[in-house]
């Protein structure tokens, strides 16, 4: 025989059975319209008659005896019990178990909701050195790997008996088929929500704090909560989510943060709730805003709650955006309201703010300019006012103020020429 197809299949046939679908599957880009098993079937039938040619030329039985471990016919021409056929060497058997595989996948996929999946499989180290030896024995450059098979096999019943399609791209679901655990495995795709919140009390972080002395393991410093505080806007929207959506986890990715003692007013602050291993994926979200509304009981309101996806979340954390802050500021020494605006026109346009000193734990000590567009003055009584600031994304508004020592310039403090410092902040708006 010539060194083309036959000669490669023929190579394989002393290493033991070889069932029709690893056969085929050593020349799976070859005819792409037929099966494997269906490849691999009709290979061994024309090598079958090749051996039967060259025995009834005198040549000898040796290709119908190699070929006969994995081929009925050329059992049936050797005198052989036809039916006589041991395992694949190859694959163990696997694609007599495809029903099964078919079965437990349906059964995985039975507690979740989903439009679209794709199967996947971790096949042994086994199987993965059986089939070095298979492509290097033969010396194909035609096949493909066996888990490409099994996925294909088991994705095709799945898809024909639950009527939802294979997305090779984006899959609500992978079904991983593990091979080695004897185990289907579901990876379900997270979902993304979008929405702003509203903070209307003072004290609650943005996200959870872990609590610096165990480290969020829980003691007595903590109350063995574990946290510095008792709640967070994260875990005020998160609980209610969760539980609609039947999720595992979820992650709070937030446009910016406001200070744990500032409000968060307005339209609210924009962010996306990364939702992992939901079972429930299609939520009315007009009714979960409401659960979550009232679950917080006026601590949190969230807004707009409408799915998206990742993309969301690199727009609102790159994003730089400009702010409205409500300021309650009180001086050191009373003021006029003619000096304290006179003042406010010294400190709009470029500011240099050098890291506050309050943060410079968790940030690089750099010098930033920011700008500050317009500050009004809503209320004033001489030692107090009720400033609002529009400003660039960035600024800190406390050390606008304050002045920080000095790292922060020009600042009100320093253009009144008295002390100042804000006592509560509210943040009227974030412009994305």
């Amino acid at each position: 025989m010539e060194f083309r197809v036959l000669e490669m299949a023929s190579r394989v046939l002393g290493e033991g059975v070889i069932c029709d679908h690893c056969m085929g599957r050593l020349f799976a880009r070859l005819s792409t319209e037929l099966s494997n098993d269906v490849r691999g079937a009709a290979l061994k039938i024309v090598l079958s008659m090749e051996g039967d040619r060259l025995r009834r030329d005198s040549e000898g039985a040796w290709l119908l005896e190699e070929l006969s471990a994995s081929s009925p016919h050329a059992r049936t021409l050797l005198g052989l019990d036809r039916d006589e056929e041991g395992k694949c060497w190859v694959c163990g058997g696997l694609f007599e178990t495809v029903e099964m595989w078919v079965e437990r996948a349906l059964e995985a996929l039975s507690s979740v909701e989903f439009d679209s999946f794709l199967i996947g499989t971790r096949v042994t180290g086994l199987l993965s050195e059986n089939e070095e030896i298979l492509w290097a024995e033969s010396g194909t450059r035609f096949a493909e790997p066996i888990k490409s098979e099994l996925n294909r096999e088991v994705g095709k019943r799945v898809e024909a008996l639950t009527g939802k399609r294979v997305d090779h791209d984006h899959p609500d679901v992978l079904v991983l088929l593990d091979l080695g655990e004897d185990a289907v495995k579901l990876e379900i795709r997270p979902l993304f929500l979008y929405g702003r919140y509203r903070k209307l009390v003072r004290g609650i972080p943005q996200t959870r704090w872990p609590c610096k002395e165990c480290g969020g393991e829980g003691c007595e410093e903590c109350g063995f909560t574990g946290k510095v505080y008792p709640e967070s806007v994260d875990e005020l929207i998160a609980a209610p989510l969760l539980d609609a959506f039947g999720a595992e986890a979820a992650v709070f990715h937030g446009g910016g943060r406001e200070d744990v003692d500032a409000l968060m007013l307005g339209s609210g602050r924009p962010f996306v709730m990364e939702v992992k291993n939901a079972k429930r994926r299609s939520v009315d979200l007009s009714s979960l805003e409401e659960r979550i509304n009232e679950s917080a009981r006026g601590k949190v309101e969230v807004l707009g709650l409408k799915y998206t996806d990742g993309g969301e979340v690199e727009r609102i954390k790159g994003v730089r955006a400009d702010k409205v802050y409500r300021l309650s500021v009180s001086f050191d020494d009373k003021i006029s309201e003619e000096r304290l605006k006179s003042s406010l026109g010294l400190i709009t346009g470029e500011i240099d703010q050098q890291t506050p000193s309050r943060v410079l734990h968790r940030r690089a000590d750099h010098v930033r300019r920011r700008k500050v567009y317009s500050i009004e003055v809503e209320s004033f009584n001489s030692d107090q006012a009720v400033l609002l600031v529009r400003c660039e994304g960035g600024l800190y508004v406390k050390e606008l103020v304050s002045g920080d020592g000095g790292r922060t310039n020009p600042s009100l403090s320093k253009a009144l020429g008295t002390g100042a410092e804000v006592v509560e902040v509210d943040v009227i708006d974030v412009k994305l």
